[in-house]
C-alpha cells in the first residue's frame, strides 16, 4: 500500500499547525465573561450607553502564544475583547482572520498589540545595543479601542508602569525585522501603529476607518523601512515619520533613514479627514542640557493620492505649551523624493527645515488652479489661536515658528502637469518661499514673525 499520499496529507496538517499554533478552543477555560457600558453614537451621532456582557480574551490569547509562538484568531459573529495588550517575543507571530474583529474593553487605557522588550530613551540618545526583540509578523483582523466615548484615551505599554510616551494601538518599540500588514484600525485615539527605535520594518496595506490620531507614526530612531497601502480617513496624519517629537508621545528620539512610504490614498470629498503625512526633524535638547541631531534623510514618497498636506515643517508642542517643549534648532531634511503625486483637490508641500536635495517629479493636478495656490512652501508657517477670544489678542498663542529662517537647496520640480493640459504652472506659481512680516497685527492675523524662508537655486 502507498503511503505517500497519507503522509503528505499528515505533514500537510502538521504544518497548518504549527502555522496557525494552538486552537484557541483549547484554552478556553481562561477566558472571562464580564459585564459593562459601552457608548456608541446612534444614526444620528448622538451618544448612547449600551450594558455589554461578553468574553474577554487577553489571558487566553497569551496562553496559546506563549505555548505555541503563533496566535491566530479565527472569525467569529462576536468580538473579542482584551483587558491589556498581548505580547509578542523575538519569532512570534499573531495573525488573524481579515473579519475578525478585536475590541480593547472600555477603560483599559492601553495599546493592543506590542512586542516584548520596550525599553524607552527620554533621558538619552538610544545606545548602539538595546537587546531589541527581531523577527516578529502581525497580520490581519479588524482592532478596535472604540474611540474617545469609552476612556481608551492612551496606547500605553501596559496597565501599571507604562513606558512614557507610548502611544499606540499597536506599540513595536525596540524592534528589528517587524511585519504589519493587512490591518483595519478602527475608531481608535491612539495611533494605529506607533514604532520607535526600528530598523527593516514593512507595515503594509494598512486601512484606517475614523481614526483618531496618526495612522502609522514613526519615531527615531528608525531605518529601512516601506509603510505602503495606507489608506482611510485619520484625523490626524496618514503617516508621520517624527524624529524629533512631542516629548509626551515620544519613547525615543534619533534620525530617521531610507524610508519608503508608497501607495497612501487619502479620503474622498466630503469625508472628515486631515489627508496630510508628516516629516518632523529637529534637534532635542535633554534635561542634561546635551542635544541630538534628529534628522530625516532618504525618504521617498511615491503613488500618493488625494493627500492635501505634506508636513515637513517645525512644530513646538502645542499640548503641554510651546515654551516647555520645542526643537532647540530648526531641524535638517536630506534627500526627499516625491514621485507620482495626484491631487484631485489642491495639496501642499510646505517645508520649514534645512533641506539639501528636495525632487518633485511626476505631479497630475486633477483641479482647477485657484489664486494663491502653490504646490511648494519654503519657510516658516505662522498661525494665530484665539482661545475662543477673538477681543483679546493678549491671551492668542502662535502655533508654529515664525522668527525662525529655513535654507532649502538642490530643489528640483519636473513633469507637473495641470488637468486637460501636457503642460504645467510655470515655476513661480509652482514655488513660493516664504518671508513672515505682518505689521498690522492683530489687527489682521496670523502674527506673522521674523523667520523667511532661503532658497538657494
Amino acid at each position: 500500500m502507498n503511503l505517500a499520499p497519507f503522509a503528505a496529507v499528515l505533514l500537510l496538517c502538521v504544518a497548518s499547525q504549527c502555522l496557525l499554533g494552538v486552537d484557541l478552543s483549547k484554552v478556553r477555560n481562561r477566558v472571562h465573561t464580564q459585564a459593562w457600558t459601552e457608548n456608541h453614537p446612534d444614526a444620528n451621532g448622538t451618544m448612547q450607553t449600551h450594558s455589554v456582557t461578553a468574553e474577554v480574551w487577553t489571558e487566553a490569547m497569551q496562553a496559546a502564544l506563549d505555548e505555541s509562538g503563533k496566535l491566530h484568531i479565527p472569525a467569529r459573529n462576536d468580538p473579542y475583547y482584551l483587558d491589556g495588550p498581548l505580547i509578542l517575543k523575538s519569532g512570534q507571530s499573531l495573525t488573524a482572520d481579515p473579519k475578525a474583529e478585536i475590541r480593547l474593553k472600555p477603560g483599559t487605557n492601553t495599546c493592543m498589540v506590542r512586542n516584548e522588550r520596550v525599553i524607552g530613551f527620554t533621558e538619552g540618545a538610544v545606545p548602539d545595543q538595546t537587546t531589541p526583540d527581531r523577527d516578529i509578523h502581525i497580520e490581519g483582523g479588524i482592532w478596535s479601542t472604540l474611540g474617545s466615548s469609552n476612556g481608551n484615551r492612551r496606547g500605553a505599554s501596559s496597565k501599571q508602569g507604562a513606558l512614557f510616551g507610548t502611544h499606540g494601538v499597536f506599540l513595536l518599540q525596540n524592534v528589528r525585522r517587524v511585519t504589519v500588514k493587512n490591518i483595519i484600525v478602527r475608531e481608535s485615539v491612539p495611533f494605529g501603529i506607533h514604532l520607535a527605535n526600528v530598523r527593516h520594518f514593512t507595515v503594509e496595506n494598512i486601512t484606517l476607518e475614523n481614526q483618531g490620531r496618526d495612522g502609522v507614526h514613526v519615531n527615531g530612531p528608525a531605518s529601512d523601512g516601506v509603510i505602503r497601502g495606507v489608506r482611510g480617513n485619520s484625523h490626524d496624519d496618514n503617516v508621520a515619520l517624527n524624529a524629533w517629537e512631542w516629548k509626551n508621545y515620544a519613547p525615543s528620539y534619533g534620525p530617521i533613514e531610507r524610508i519608503v512610504i508608497e501607495d497612501v490614498t487619502g479620503s474622498p470629498e466630503g469625508v472628515r479627514a486631515a489627508n496630510s503625512i508628516r516629516m518632523l526633524p529637529g534637534v532635542k535638547q535633554f534635561d542634561d542640557g546635551k542635544t541630538l541631531d534628529c534628522f530625516i534623510a532618504d525618504v521617498t514618497l511615491r503613488r500618493i493620492t488625494d493627500i492635501r498636506e505634506f508636513k515637513l515643517y517645525d512644530q513646538p508642542n502645542l499640548e503641554l505649551g510651546r515654551e516647555k517643549d520645542f526643537s532647540h534648532h530648526i531641524g535638517k531634511l536630506k534627500n526627499i523624493r516625491f514621485e507620482d503625486l495626484n491631487f484631485h483637490h489642491a495639496g501642499k508641500i510646505e517645508v520649514h527645515a534645512d533641506t539639501d536635495g528636495l525632487e518633485i517629479e511626476n505631479v497630475q493636478l486633477l483641479h482647477p488652479l485657484v489664486s494663491g495656490w502653490h504646490l511648494l512652501a519654503i519657510g516658516p508657517k505662522s498661525q494665530t489661536y484665539q482661545y475662543g477670544k477673538p477681543d483679546e489678542p493678549e491671551v492668542w498663542k502662535e502655533i508654529f515658528s515664525p522668527d525662525l529662517d529655513c535654507t532649502v537647496r538642490n530643489v528640483r520640480v519636473s513633469n507637473v502637469q495641470t488637468m486637460g493640459s501636457n503642460t504645467g504652472p510655470p515655476l513661480d506659481q509652482l514655488v513660493k518661499v516664504i518671508e513672515q512680516l505682518n505689521p498690522a497685527y492683530p489687527v489682521t492675523t496670523p502674527r506673522g514673525g521674523t523667520g523667511k524662508g532661503i532658497w538657494i537655486q
